[in-house]
This record gives structure tokens, C-alpha cells and sequence, in this order.
């Protein structure tokens, strides 16, 4: 149970904006196996990753594009 609890508060964190925990239903996340949260927080990093790669290569882009 407390591994459940430690990926439900990472889950909340990875889907935060500032990276402060964000309130969810924990009725909601009770449901899921640990398994199926630790594919939820795998999937997220990987969004958040992805997210964190296009973010830098736009704002390259616009001081290249500005720089000049």
C-alpha cells in the first residue's frame, strides 16, 4: 500500500504545472493496480520529457531567429 501511495503522489507531481503536488480524486487512483500507475508515471515522464525537448529546441529556434 505505501508504494500505491508514494507512485499516486509522484503521478500528481509529474502532472503539475510548478511541480507542486496537484489534488485528484484518490478514490479515482485507489482503483489501479501499482502496476498500471507505474505505466501511468512511465508514460508521463516520457510526455514530460518530450514536452521539455520541444520547448528548448522553439525557444533555440526563435533566438536564432532573433539573434541575427
Amino acid at each position: 500500500m505505501q508504494e500505491k501511495q508514494a507512485l499516486i503522489e509522484e503521478i500528481k507531481t509529474l502532472i503539475s504545472i510548478n511541480g507542486e503536488s496537484v489534488d485528484i480524486n484518490p478514490n479515482y487512483l485507489e482503483y489501479f493496480e501499482v502496476e498500471e500507475l507505474e505505466e501511468m508515471k512511465k508514460e508521463l515522464c516520457i510526455k514530460k520529457e518530450t514536452i521539455k525537448e520541444t520547448t528548448k529546441e522553439y525557444v533555440e529556434e526563435l533566438y536564432e531567429k532573433f539573434s541575427d
